[in-house]
């Protein structure tokens, strides 16, 4: 893992080409003063949160990811949350159009970086879609209409990804902010799903596993291969993943939960460039 203004971490001579690349950012010191929407104020450790950060890096790289942690945008507050972003097809990269303005400066710094793996479309103004609001299944692309992401920023999206044979699919939601804190992919593609937060009929023709009443969080996973990431605040959520049959993992995100974040929302996992 390297902590740097741009450049990619190296694969040392006579090691194999990792299968996956990891793109993080680190914690801004104004962490606490990023956007809310569905959550209050409560302060940020940020001694913590950093600890935090770094155990999940760890974990992305002991999952097989070649992980990069980006420091470019340490004046934008919510900048840890990279996911929000773009998306990463194995065909190319979106950049995404975030809705809130205070996010749009952190885009170029991403897009920088991800140009080294994909060639590069961009969503632009008054489209807005934060990447948190998309979830991929095979090719199947599911795009929650939330106050971050217009029916513009799911359209213009559409338009870059049915050349590559991807079909997007809007989802009604409600109270959380972004589509993936209600409803992500498992590795089988059932989706891991609160029912309180999405309208279920625009889910049809997909498995649906509910999570536990009792986290409301924790349908916000991250899938690599066959493991399945999950917040070790949502222990109810993490052993149902393991019942399912897969590698469930977890790791503490407390601080970034009250920054409204998620375990997908701390990275871009994609495939390495093939050859």
């Amino acid at each position: 893992m390297s902590t740097h203004e741009g450049a990619s971490t190296g694969v040392a001579a006579g090691i194999p080409s990792p299968k996956r690349i990891a793109v993080t950012h680190t914690p801004p010191t104004s962490l606490e003063r990023g956007e809310r929407s569905f959550v209050g104020r409560d302060p940020i450790d940020m001694d913590v949160a950093r600890a935090q950060h770094a155990a999940y890096c760890a974990l992305l790289a002991e999952l097989g990811c070649a992980v990069t942690t980006l420091n470019v945008n340490a004046s934008h507050a919510d900048a840890v949350f990279v996911e929000d972003t773009a998306l990463v097809f194995d065909e190319l990269a979106v950049m995404a159009s975030p809705g809130a303005e205070s996010r749009r400066g952190e885009v170029a710094g991403i897009e920088a970086e991800l140009k080294k793996y994909r060639t590069v479309e961009r969503i632009a103004l008054p489209a807005t879609l934060d990447g948190g609001d998309v979830a991929i299944t095979g090719r199947v692309v599911l795009v929650g209409m939330s106050a971050r992401t217009n029916a513009a920023g799911a359209a213009s999206l559409a338009a870059i990804v049915r050349p590559f044979g991807y079909i997007v699919r809007t989802v009604g939601m409600h109270d959380c902010l972004h589509l993936k804190s209600a409803c992500t992919a498992l590795p089988d593609g059932r989706l891991l799903v609160n029912p309180a937060w999405v309208e279920l009929k625009d889910l049809a023709g997909f498995d649906i596993v509910e999570i536990p009443p009792a986290e409301p969080f924790s349908a916000d996973v991250l899938t690599i291969g066959r493991s399945v990431v999950s917040a070790a605040e949502h222990p109810q959520a993490a052993a149902l993943i393991g019942t399912l049959g897969f590698d469930s993992r977890t790791t503490p995100l407390s601080e970034f939960a009250k920054a409204e974040g998620g375990v997908t929302c701390l990275s871009l996992v994609f495939g390495a460039p093939r050859g």
